[in-house]
């Protein structure tokens, strides 16, 4: 092939290189076409398989009362931040649906934006809160935070959700857009084909692995306003802040995902019973999603990271929401021989008056 190229007039290595650019740029091109129908039947599907549900509970009859019982008029909505465990916490969820009685619907947003248009915003919050056949419901996807206050709801939705350490969690992203994970193996990622490793990136001053990627967790909590999104904004951290302690049920941790796991089940069983059992005899071998070809960082790698002050604030928000999460645990659990074992319940009720003849 070498001597090939040495042999070739200049003119004609010219034109193979342009023949070869413009094939390339016509196989993605394909590609991308291929991705998009591959998007637009799975809409397809999950609009038929909507219809179905409808037309099963149409044939079912119609309500004689359209009002729920309060244990039935629930719904959880799990804004996962990627690359959190997100995929394994969901797929607890989705095994005990039909056991315990609920529906799970993922949220997909087109090009997985976290932010919805005001008209999407009206339309998800009229789904959720009057869709009363996929109550009780498990909404789980890709969005940030939406108060539902701002719309008059009256019931607002359970919101839940996982975090992670800030670098963790953009080193399995990095990593995640290039070689995928074992979840789905043969899906091409944005950018497969790079072969450069996180530490690489960092040295070069990359954009992947620039520290603005780190602003996400943040944004997630603190919603669909601007300046959520505006990197670094001390406001935003101070909204999530306040979101995650006023608007949402629990926050756990991916490092402690079982416990995050143990308490919902003891808080939620309507949702979660059976859920600790599933995920030790199982969930941790089958559920448990690995980012392939991923390269742990070096110490200095890390070093650089931890000297941008975006690090330090989804550093300080991981660390708030960890400290909320361990303060809730300690006062649910007690520890026995390496174990943890959900306290009975602790409160009662006396002196009532007035008195019963």
């Amino acid at each position: 092939m070498g001597l090939l190229r040495i042999m070739m007039p200049p003119k004609l290595q010219l034109l193979a290189v342009v023949a070869f650019a413009v094939a390339m740029l016509f196989l993605e091109n394909q590609i991308q076409k291929l991705e998009e129908s591959r998007a637009k039947l799975e809409r397809a599907i999950a609009r038929h398989e909507v219809r179905e549900i409808e037309q099963r509970h149409t044939m079912d009859g119609p309500r004689q009362d359209t009002t729920l019982d309060e244990e039935e008029d629930i719904v959880i909505i799990y804004n996962r931040v990627p690359k959190t465990a997100s995929t394994s916490f969901t797929n607890i969820a989705y095994d005990l649906c039909a056991k315990n009685r609920y529906h799970v619907l993922h949220i997909n947003t087109t090009k997985n934006n976290p932010v919805m248009s005001l008209q999407d915003q009206v339309r998800f919050v009229k789904n959720i809160t009057t869709w009363n056949e996929m109550k009780p419901g498990f909404y789980h996807g890709h969005i940030s935070y939406l108060d539902f206050a701002k719309f008059g709801v009256k019931k607002k939705p359970i919101y839940i959700n996982v975090i992670r350490d800030p670098i963790e969690r953009l080193v399995s992203y990095y990593y995640f857009l290039r070689f995928g994970d074992d979840y789905r193996p043969g899906l091409r990622r944005r950018k497969q084909g790079d072969k450069k490793t996180f530490d690489e990136c960092v040295a070069e001053g990359g954009s992947d692995c620039a520290p603005e990627k780190l602003w996400l967790q943040i944004p997630f909590f603190c919603g669909h306003s601007s300046e959520c999104w505006n990197v670094g904004s001390r406001w935003a951290m101070d909204q999530a802040k306040s979101n995650l302690i006023n608007e949402y049920f629990l926050v756990g941790v991916t490092e402690e995902l079982e416990d995050f796991i143990m308490l919902l089940e003891a808080a939620l069983p309507r949702f979660f019973r059976g859920a600790t059992d599933l995920y030790r005899t199982v969930g941790k071998k089958s559920h448990l999603r690995k980012t392939t070809e991923k390269k742990l960082p070096t110490k200095q790698t890390i070093a650089k990271l931890q000297q941008s002050d975006i690090w330090k604030m989804e550093n300080e928000f991981y660390e708030f929401a960890l400290e909320q999460f361990q303060f809730i645990r300690a006062h649910a659990v007690r520890e026995k021989d390496g174990d943890l074992y959900i306290l009975a319940q602790n409160f009662f009720y006396e002196k009532i008056y007035p008195k019963s003849n």
